[in-house]
């Protein structure tokens, strides 16, 4: 297997080849691009990463394309900006953040709107990239932030437009995205972005051209999010569950997300505990499955394991249930490099998430210990398509990740976990937090806003394009 050194080698090693090669005939090329912001309310705050969040700004795009033959097509996609998540700061506040990343794409939709070599999406996306980094750079100086725009805030700001021109390719060809994928339609094999490793390999290779039926929902619980009915101090009262074990009912849970918050351990280890209790005294039937996410907000990995070995003394079946630990540590793994996962991982697969902009740092990863990838529609569908056939290459632990997703974002999550092999299960929380900004999509996507077994049913996913919305 590669290592992150001979990864970066090959990588300047091909500097003296163009990265994109002539376009095919099945190439696009960007017309034009408009966009436009959305304000939503969360119903309640969803605490993660020691920080409550209580709305969200929607990011939607919309992308014209044209054919050498001069079809033309219309592509969309929806993303929240995720500012806490993607923009963390000590020195800015939650406007400062957002404002940012708002400059950024407002910098982002000409830039892509004047890019006009023909090519496929990944390709489009692999030659924009640094571009993109250059107008985060120049909006930090610009705005004179204190910090410069981090990489996964860029990826967060770029993957509407990424998706978009996913959607409009698939569109113009009068395919699902994810049967576009394949050599008949792509230029270059998978070894121009994820190494020599995968010569002579497609994306289709590692991806469904038809969905899987349903996907395992994984249930969130926030860090302030009430478990029992003496914890609300505050009653929603909207209809819509409020504790913990009407969550399970509602939905016919079997999957649960758990948010921790890294900097006590007793309160992690208590929080775990109750919400298997809660979990198994509601339903005792099921084969309980959990995520623990630490947000990468544990200090050393030596908290880590003192986490997971006092659960498994206080509640061997609940420890038995965690089926994987997400990044646990800090997210730059270049400073971070000694927090060794090697030892964790042989308990439990850990998921990279926040560390995972690029195949270099998966394969850093990779090395200091993490067995497992977080799949994100907020990073770009050229990276979510990248990043789970180099998991499935590396055999590694998959899941699908939420940002909150509402909406079309939401669709398009499910969409990946269902095309992806392997893949454990999808986070989709907007249903808890922003279930009004679902409202309108219910009656299109049924199987996956109105959840009642604990799955998302996914078969139905078979649009042209991403499948959001029509041609």
């Amino acid at each position: 297997m590669p290592t992150r050194r001979t990864f970066v080698q090959s990588l300047a090693a091909a500097t003296t080849a163009p990265m994109i090669a002539a376009p095919m005939r099945t190439g696009i090329r960007v017309e034009d691009v408009s966009f436009n912001f959305e304000d939503i309310q969360y119903r309640a705050p969803y605490k993660f990463g020691g920080t409550a969040v209580d709305r969200a700004t929607l990011l939607n795009v919309t992308c014209t394309v044209r054919s050498r033959g001069g079809k033309v097509a219309k592509g969309f996609a929806s993303m929240p900006l995720g500012n806490v998540w993607a923009f963390p700061s000590r020195t800015l506040p939650y406007d400062g953040t957002l404002n940012a990343m708002k400059e950024l794409a407002k910098r982002m939709g000409p830039i892509t709107a004047g890019y006009k070599e023909f090519g496929h999406p990944v390709d489009i996306n692999t030659a924009l990239e640094p571009v993109y980094m250059k107008a985060a750079a120049e909006v930090s100086e610009a705005l004179k932030l204190a910090a410069p725009i981090p990489k996964l805030c860029m990826l967060v700001t770029a993957s509407p437009f990424d998706s978009a021109i996913h959607d409009a390719f698939g569109k113009l060809h009068e395919r699902n995205c994810y049967a576009t994928y394949g050599p008949d339609l792509m230029v270059n094999d998978l070894s121009t972005y994820l190494g020599p490793l995968f010569k002579k390999e497609y994306l289709n290779r590692y991806i469904l051209q038809k969905p899987r039926q349903q996907v395992n929902l994984y249930h969130s619980v926030g860090g302030s999010d009430s478990l029992t009915a003496d914890q609300i101090t505050k009653p929603l009262t909207d209809g819509l569950p409020e504790t913990l074990a009407d969550w399970i009912r509602y939905n016919g849970l079997h999957h649960i997300k758990i948010k921790l918050q890294g900097d006590e351990v007793k309160w992690d280890i208590e929080r775990v505990v109750g919400i298997d209790r809660i979990a198994n005294q509601t339903r005792p039937e099921v084969d309980w499955r959990y995520c623990v996410d630490f947000n990468e907000r544990c200090p050393n990995v030596e908290y880590l394991l003192e986490f997971l070995r006092k659960v498994k003394e206080q509640t061997p079946k609940g420890f038995d249930r965690i089926e994987y630990i997400e990044q646990p540590t800090a997210r730059d793994l270049k400073a971070d490099n000694k927090n060794l996962m090697h030892q964790a991982a042989k308990l439990r697969p850990v998921v990279i998430d926040e560390s995972l902009t690029d195949v270099e740092a998966l394969l850093l990863a990779r090395e200091i210990g993490y067995t497992g990838i977080a799949l994100k529609a907020c990073k770009g569908q050229s990276q979510a398509m990248l990043m789970a056939a180099a998991g499935q290459k590396y055999k590694m632990f998959l899941c699908v990740q939420d940002l909150s997703c509402p909406g079309a974002s939401l669709v398009h999550s499910a969409g990946i976990a269902s095309h992806v092999p392997g893949v454990s299960g999808i986070e989709a929380n907007s249903r808890q937090y922003l279930p009004v900004a679902n409202e309108a999509w219910k009656d299109k996507f049924p199987g996956v806003f109105v959840v009642k077994d604990g799955v998302m049913k996914t078969g139905g996913l078979t649009g042209i394009g991403l499948g959001v919305v029509p041609a």
